[in-house]
């Protein structure tokens, strides 16, 4: 079972770049992807996904070329969730849930603050309100996998230059905090569970080279609830797949 996680900065942008091919190629059972910032209407290519195998839920934001989320799955979900139930963020198209005989799989989009004080408040609410909704869910889904784009590095490994990164927003020593209480309320980071070696990113900059350079942060994540150990086989992140300032992550299970 190969589950990726690509925020894709635009699926229109990103399909344009030869995304499908690299998809082909990838051979994943579930595709997470966050950011799609399209409605399905508005994506030509849709039977090319489909001649893939894959059966296609997307969930956009009720603001046009903005945030969302989607699922792409060659095993067809047993029920599919859009949203958490909360309708800010349902509006954003932040979270959207497929649900399988013996695991659940979302794709979450977590609010960057970057943009000034009314966001990062309303990120902070977000991550309190997600910490809630999460743990109900764990309870219902104890085999449950939250991958995204979390907008949070967790350590100081995770990112280039902590020190000047010290208050910045996805670095902050609140959603630091946070992140660390979320791991512990019973998730793995799948990825530091097998490689725990630094200079390992997944969003860049288009600044400076940074990409280039390697001057990056890792804020995409599979966590996955402490039920699933067992089954891990494989995580790593795939930084050659250009066709966004995020790359997309894998995480393998042995069912």
């Amino acid at each position: 079972m190969k589950i990726i996680s690509y925020n894709v900065n635009g699926i229109r942008a990103a399909i344009n770049k030869e995304w499908l091919s690299w998809l082909q190629a990838t051979d994943a059972d579930i595709v997470c992807l966050q950011e799609i910032k399209a409605t399905p209407e508005q994506i030509t290519d849709l039977f090319l996904i489909e001649q893939l195998g894959y059966h296609h839920y997307w969930y956009p934001a009720q603001k046009k070329g903005y945030s969302g989320t989607a699922i792409l799955s060659k095993i067809q979900p047993k029920h599919i969730e859009y949203g958490c139930g909360i309708a800010e963020y349902d509006a954003e198209g932040r979270t959207i849930r497929a649900d399988f005989d013996d695991f659940s799989v979302m794709s979450a989009y977590f609010p960057s603050g970057s943009s000034g004080e009314d966001r990062q408040g309303f990120k902070f609410k977000f991550l309190d309100d997600f910490f809630v909704y999460a743990q109900e869910l764990k309870e219902k889904f104890p085999k449950l996998i939250i991958c995204g784009d979390y907008n949070i590095c967790h350590r100081a490994i995770d990112i280039h230059n902590p020190k000047s990164n010290a208050n910045s927003s996805g670095f902050l020593p609140e959603e630091r905090d946070w992140m660390e209480k979320f791991i512990n309320s019973g998730y793995i980071d799948t990825f530091r569970y097998f490689n725990q070696d630094p200079h390992h990113y997944t969003w860049w900059s288009y600044r400076a080279g940074a990409r280039q350079k390697n001057l990056g942060w890792r804020i995409d994540y599979h966590l996955a609830t402490t039920a699933l150990q067992p089954y891990f086989k494989r995580a790593a992140i795939l930084p050659d797949a250009k066709h966004s300032d995020h790359c997309p992550i894998v995480l393998e299970l042995s069912f």
